[in-house]
C-alpha cells in the first residue's frame, strides 16, 4: 500500500514523521509547492492513500475537482497537527480508509473518526461485502440508496442465483428478482431498480486463426454474451490451447479485459469429456477441441469441476465457449 503524507505546519510535519516511522510504504511529500497543486499532483500518481495533516476545509476544496468514484479514488485521511483525531475522509470502504484510520489512530493513541452509516450501526457494508465475494457492482450509483435503506429498514431483500453458505444477518432471501433490493446474478437485468452484483463465474474458452485481431475477440465474446443474456462483468478468466500462448491478438484482448488466461496442453484438453470434437482441429493441434474443453478446465474451483453451459460458437476467425464455475458466497 503506497501512502503519501502531506503536512503544512511544523507540528504537522513532526506528526508526519511519526506516522512514517511505523507505517510501512509511506513517505512525506515535503516539496515547497502550493498545497492544492501538490494534492492534485499526488492524486495523478494514483497512491493507495493520501494523509493530509491540515484543516478539513482545505482538503474539501482541494479534492472538489479530483474525485471520480468509489472504485477509483484513493482513500484520504485528515488529521489535526496534534494527532488527536484521524478522520476517514474519502473511500472509507473500498479504498480502505476506515481500516487505515483505525490502525493509525491506535498507533497514535488518537480517536478514529468513522462516519459511514453501516459501520456505526453495525450493518453490512455493501461495497465491502461485494468486494469480499468478488462481486462486480454493475450500478454503483445504487450503493448509497440501498445502504441508506439497509440502515433505515434494518434489512434488505436479496435474490441470488449463486450458491451461498451463509449470507449477512441483515440480508433476507427472496425468490423473485422483482421483489429484490439486491440481485446477485450473472445474467443481465437492465430494467431492474435493484443493486446489481455480478459474480465472476464464467470461464471463456477461445480458439482462433493465426493473426486474429483483438477487436475480433471482443466482437465475438460480446455478441455471445449478449445473445445468452450474460453480464460480461461476470467473466472470471479465459483459456485456450498452449499453442496459442504467443497469439498476440488474443493476449492483447485478454489484457484489455483485465482477466487472466490459462493455456492447456493437448493432453489436458483431450481429457475433458462430453465436449465437441473437430477433425480439422485435431489435425492442426492434436486436440479434439479447444474452446469447450479449455473453458471447462479453466472453470474448475475448490468447490468442483467446471460445467459447460454454452457450446462453441464460430465466427470468421474466432471460436468461443463458456463454462460456469462453482462458487459460494459467505457473510
Amino acid at each position: 500500500m503506497k501512502i503519501v503524507i502531506i503536512a503544512l505546519t511544523d507540528g504537522g510535519k513532526q506528526l508526519a514523521d511519526r506516522i512514517c516511522a511505523f507505517q510501512s510504504n509511506s513517505f512525506v511529500d515535503n516539496r515547497d509547492v502550493p498545497v492544492f497543486s501538490k494534492i492534485a499532483d499526488i492524486w495523478q500518481q494514483k497512491p493507495d492513500a493520501i494523509i493530509c495533516i491540515m484543516a478539513t476545509g482545505i482538503v474539501v476544496r482541494a479534492l472538489s475537482t479530483l474525485c471520480r468514484g468509489k472504485g477509483q479514488d484513493p482513500c484520504v485521511l485528515v488529521l489535526d497537527e496534534k494527532g488527536k483525531f484521524v478522520i476517514s475522509f474519502l473511500s472509507g470502504h473500498l479504498g480502505g480508509g476506515n481500516k487505515l484510520a483505525t490502525e493509525i489512530a491506535e498507533k497514535l493513541g488518537a480517536q478514529a473518526v468513522i462516519t459511514t452509516a453501516s459501520d456505526v450501526t453495525g450493518h453490512t457494508a455493501l461495497d465491502l461485502w461485494a468486494k469480499k465475494n468478488q462481486l462486480y457492482i454493475e450500478n454503483s450509483q445504487k450503493l448509497t440508496e440501498k445502504s441508506a435503506k439497509l440502515v433505515n429498514n434494518g434489512s434488505l431483500k436479496v435474490f441470488s442465483d449463486v450458491q451461498y453458505d451463509i449470507l449477512p444477518h441483515d440480508f433476507k432471501v427472496v425468490s423473485s428478482v422483482d421483489d429484490a433490493d439486491i440481485i446477485i446474478s450473472a445474467r443481465i437485468h437492465e430494467e431492474s431498480t435493484a443493486l446489481l452484483l455480478s459474480p465472476r463465474i464464467f470461464s471463456v474458452g477461445l480458439g482462433c486463426n493465426r493473426g486474429t485481431k483483438p477487436e475480433d475477440f471482443q466482437v465475438a465474446v460480446s455478441e455471445l454474451f449478449n445473445d445468452e443474456g450474460f453480464a460480461e462483468n461476470a467473466i472470471c478468466n479465459f483459456a485456450s490451447i498452449d499453442l496459442k500462448s504467443d497469439e498476440q491478438g488474443m493476449l492483447d484482448y485478454v489484457a484489455r479485459e483485465g482477466h487472466p488466461i490459462n493455456f492447456y496442453a493437448k493432453e489436458q484438453l483431450n481429457s475433458v469429456e462430453n465436449v465437441s470434437s473437430s477433425a480439422v482441429v485435431l489435425a492442426a493441434t492434436g486436440a479434439k477441441g479447444v474452446a469447450e474443453p479449455a473453458a471447462v478446465l479453466a472453470a474448475e474451483t475448490e468447490f468442483g469441476p467446471g460445467k459447460l453451459i454454452v457450446r462453441k460458437r464460430k465466427w470468421k476467425d474466432v471460436t468461443a465457449a463458456v463454462a460456469i464455475q462453482r462458487i459460494r458466497l459467505v457473510a
